[in-house]
């Protein structure tokens, strides 16, 4: 392209005409004074050439950078879909009198427009879309591109990278700018047929907790169905979850076989900051057993069967000086749920029809979230296990350690025989105040520490300060409500006797009088053979 100057002709103001000797027709004159100008002098013409830089696509299908002359016309398009006028393009007349003024942005509109119409392979960015799966991750999904008209701008495509720390490889994840993936409490959102790592494909929500999600996924690489725990993007649960997965890692290098039937860890990930723990699919938790079988009790001979399989995965990890600290029935998953429906009358009401009650087909169990899992040596939060599972010296602030776990393991065990949780309370007094109508008054030097650590909760002679004046009348009717242990298990023949007796040592209020999971493994509970029953 060249820029054509013409230099134009100087113009001189018109004066009268002066001979060079100031004489006119023989006469001296004094010359006239020359008017004076009613404009600044104008200074000679700068020419300056602008100009910016674009891209084409020339006739070979290359893209080449090009210096466009801002003085010049733009090249002319070649469009088959542009009509002509005059040996002009509809995109671009002549000039009339100067050439039109051109600005980085037209340069670069219609150089992307002639990009789009000459080449046979022109890169059209995908418009922004809300987000309904990662495009990227997503291997078989088909990803639509919307077409973009000669004036939009490229939006830039910001490139992210997880790394799978637990398994030693990367994912790199493209995503036209930032997709929101959380909500306001950092938890991620599920969406069916959203891919994670580029390998697991999700299916649907199974639970959610404080810690985070788990759903049901596709493994695509073997076509399998997992369990995926999706922490929460919060610094704290992230924390918490690593030192879950430095656990799980330990528990299956130990125990290979899994014969101790605590959950295994098949692979772990960090996925757009959430930590990502991949595990074998199970079934439901037994809370949800129970509470879709309208809290029914179980039968004694799965009681017995659970109960050897608890302690004998407790006394796993205690092996390993860890201590699990939240056990609950959340936390342990029916590896199977299917079940068969038997009528069975009504207590108490004869003239009332049966209702049906679910009896589980397979009584294998796996103990799972270790996220709040301690090794003894380490630091001990002051708080653990969920309120209805707690053991005394916690409530306390004894301090704690193993026994903690076989006092949660007692209050299952109930819950197992009752259908209902053992103790139904949130407040510490009130609580402490339903241990000793369950087991009777607190051991005398157990009594004693307590008041050194809680004076409020205790009265002169170290006995418990309940009730306090304070104290509401429905919370002194819930205490007054709590039936003792041998109310709750009778001891009506020597299965009830022996369970009864394990329970009682599981819920001693002294944590050194307490048995441990390893001795409850041989207790003569677990010698007896239960018919099977409804």
């Amino acid at each position: 392209m060249q820029a054509a100057v013409h230099q134009m002709p100087q113009m001189l103001p018109q004066y009268p005409r002066q001979s060079l000797n100031g004489v006119i027709n023989g006469a001296h004159i004094v010359p006239p004074t020359p008017p004076v100008a009613t404009r600044k002098r104008k200074r000679p013409h700068q020419y300056t050439v602008s100009y910016s830089e674009v891209q084409e696509v020339d006739s070979e299908g290359k893209l080449r950078e090009v210096i466009v002359i801002d003085d010049t016309p733009p090249p002319p398009t070649i469009s088959p879909a542009t009509t002509y006028t005059n040996g002009f393009s509809a995109s671009y007349q002549p000039p009339q009198f100067s050439a039109p003024i051109r600005t980085r942005a037209r340069a670069a509109a219609e150089a992307q427009a002639l990009s789009a119409s000459t080449s046979s392979v022109a890169i059209i960015p995908p418009a922004p879309k809300k987000r309904k799966r990662e495009p990227v991750d997503d291997a078989h999904a088909t990803i639509t591109k919307k077409p973009v008209t000669i004036v939009q701008q490229q939006q830039p495509v910001t490139t992210t990278k997880s790394w799978a720390s637990g398994s030693g490889a990367a994912t790199d994840e493209v995503s036209k700018g930032p997709v929101p993936c959380d909500d306001k409490e950092g938890h991620y959102i599920i969406v069916p047929d959203d891919i994670i790592a580029r390998r697991y494909r999700t299916v649907r929500l199974l639970g959610q907790g404080t810690f985070g999600k788990v759903v049901e996924a596709i493994d695509t690489q073997n076509d399998t169905r997992v369990a995926i725990k999706i922490i929460r993007a919060i610094p704290k649960y992230r924390d918490a979850s690593k030192i879950e997965v430095r656990v799980l890692q330990k528990l299956k290098e130990r125990d290979p076989m899994n014969r101790h039937k605590c959950i295994h860890l098949l692979h772990w990930f960090d996925h757009r900051n959430h930590i990502c723990l991949v595990s074998e699919l199970l079934g439901m938790c037994v809370y949800d057993f129970l509470k879709e079988n309208e809290f029914a009790p179980f039968p004694r001979q799965h009681i017995q069967s659970f109960a050897r399989q608890l302690l004998g995965s407790v006394a796993f990890l205690h092996d390993l000086h860890l201590i699990h600290t939240d056990l609950k029935p959340e936390n342990i998953l029916l590896v199977h749920s299917n079940f068969r429906s038997t009528a069975v009358p009504v207590p108490g009401k004869r003239n009332v029809p049966p209702r049906m009650k679910r009896v589980l087909q397979s009584t294998d169990i796996r103990l799972i979230d270790f996220g709040s899992a301690t090794f003894e040596e380490e630091y001990h939060s002051t708080v653990v296990s969920t309120r209805h599972y707690r053991a005394p010296e916690i409530i306390l602030g004894l301090g704690w350690s193993f026994p903690c776990d076989a006092y949660s393991l007692g209050c299952i065990l109930v819950e197992f025989y009752t259908g209902v949780a053992l103790y139904q309370t949130h407040d510490n007094l009130e609580h402490l105040a339903m241990m000793e109508m369950v087991m009777g008054k607190m051991p005398e030097r157990f009594a004693r520490a307590g008041t050194r650590t809680k004076p409020e909760f205790f009265k002169e002679g170290s006995r418990l300060d309940w009730p306090k004046a304070k104290a509401s009348r429905q919370s002194k009717k819930d205490v007054r409500a709590t039936r003792s242990l041998q109310d709750v298990i009778p001891p009506t023949d020597i299965i009830n006797r022996h369970f009864l007796n394990l329970v009682q040592r599981l819920l001693a209020f002294d944590p050194s009088h307490r048995i441990t999971v390893r001795e409850a493994l041989n207790h003569p509970y677990f010698s007896l053979s239960i018919a099977e029953e409804i």
